[in-house]
C-alpha cells in the first residue's frame, strides 16, 4: 500500500531548452553591461524623475540593492527600443521626414553643460516636414507597452509621462529648439501603433529641471543627501526603486 502513495510534495520545473538558452544570452548580456564604463553626469533624460534623492544614488555610482541591477531581460527590453527607434526613423524618413540623427561632423546632438557634469544626447532634429510642421524640430522617440502607450496618446505625454515631457524641455532648451514644438513619437510594443505628437516648449519646465540638476550637484558636493520623493517607503516608486533598502534602511 505505501508503494502505491503518490508523493505531492512540490519538485521544482525543469528549466526547458528554450530557458537553458535564455539563461545563457541574458548571462552574457549582463556580463557585457557590467563592462560599460558608467555614467559621470546627470542625463537630462532622467531629470523628470520624481524623486531628487535617487538621482543623486545615480550619479554618485551608489551600490543599488541586491537584485537592484539591470536583469537581461531589462536589457533586452533596452535593446528593443533601440532597434524600435531605428525602424520609425527610416519610416519618417521614407514618408518624407528630413530627420537628422547626427551633425555634420557626424557625432550625435546633444549638450553638455556644467562643466560636463550634465548631458543629454537627442534622437533628432526635424529638418524639414511633408505635412508643413515648423522646422527645426527636436524629435524624441520612445517605445512603449500597451497601457503606457495608450496613456500618451490619450492624455498626451505631459500628462501621462513627466519625466519624458521635462526631458523634451530641456532638451529643446539647450539645443536651441524652442521656436517650433518638439515632434514625440511613441511605439506601442505590443501592437506596433505608432502614436506623434506636437510638443511646445515649456521654459517653466526646462527652468525646474536645470534648477533641480544645479540642487542635486551642489548637495553631492556637500555630502548632503536630498529629501525623498515620500514620506510612504510602500508608495510604489519606492517599492520598484533598485535603491530602496539603502534609502529606507
Amino acid at each position: 500500500m505505501t508503494d502505491a502513495l503518490l508523493d505531492f510534495n512540490h519538485r521544482e520545473k525543469p528549466p526547458s531548452f528554450a530557458d537553458r538558452i535564455n539563461m545563457l544570452v541574458d548571462l552574457a548580456l549582463v556580463e557585457e553591461n557590467a563592462k560599460r564604463p558608467q555614467r559621470d553626469y546627470l542625463g537630462g533624460s532622467r531629470l523628470g524623475d520624481a524623486c531628487a534623492r535617487r538621482l543623486q544614488y545615480e550619479y554618485l555610482k551608489t551600490p543599488k540593492d541586491e537584485g537592484g541591477d539591470f536583469t537581461g531581460q531589462s536589457l533586452r527590453i533596452f535593446a528593443l527600443g533601440h532597434v524600435l527607434e531605428d525602424l520609425v526613423i527610416d519610416w519618417l524618413r521614407k514618408a518624407g521626414f528630413d530627420l537628422r540623427t547626427r551633425n555634420r561632423h557626424g557625432d550625435q546632438f546633444g549638450f553638455s553643460v556644467a562643466g560636463g557634469r550634465v548631458r543629454g544626447h537627442a534622437d533628432g532634429v526635424v529638418v524639414a516636414a511633408p505635412n508643413g510642421m515648423a522646422v527645426p524640430a527636436l524629435w524624441e522617440c520612445k517605445s512603449a507597452n500597451a497601457k503606457n502607450w495608450r496613456a500618451m496618446s490619450r492624455n498626451g505625454v505631459e500628462k501621462a509621462k513627466p519625466i519624458y515631457a521635462a526631458q523634451i524641455a530641456l532638451y529643446q532648451a539647450y539645443l536651441g529648439l524652442t521656436e517650433a514644438p518638439a515632434l514625440f513619437t511613441a511605439v506601442n510594443k505590443d501592437t506596433s501603433e505608432v502614436w506623434h505628437e506636437l510638443v511646445p516648449f515649456n521654459a517653466a519646465l526646462a527652468q525646474a529641471a536645470s534648477d533641480k540638476a544645479v540642487r542635486i550637484l551642489r548637495a553631492c558636493d556637500a555630502g548632503e543627501q536630498l529629501p525623498r520623493h515620500t514620506t510612504d517607503p510602500e508608495h510604489f516608486e519606492c517599492r520598484f526603486c533598485a535603491y530602496s533598502a539603502r534609502c529606507w534602511g
